[in-house]
């Protein structure tokens, strides 16, 4: 499993994996059943940085690798 900083951003390729450019995947789903778990408020929302860039907080996806089952209070 690739190295999590504890504090910071990733892209999403760099949580989900990208095989092209052999990132392996932290949270092995596609890039669609991504978005749908954040519509459906199991996956932490992102912040944008521009239009055309998201990224997520390192720690809310260290907590989601650690306790997958739980549910985001408040919709984060």
């Amino acid at each position: 499993m690739p190295q999590l900083p504890q504090i910071g951003f990733l892209r999403l390729p760099q949580i989900i994996g990208d095989r092209k450019r052999n990132i392996s995947p932290l949270i092995p789903i596609s890039r669609s059943a991504w978005w749908l778990g954040i519509r459906n408020q199991k996956y932490p929302k992102g912040v944008k940085l521009g239009p055309r860039t998201t990224v997520w907080r390192a720690e809310d996806i260290q907590a989601l690798i650690e306790n997958p089952d739980a549910t985001l209070v408040g919709g984060k």
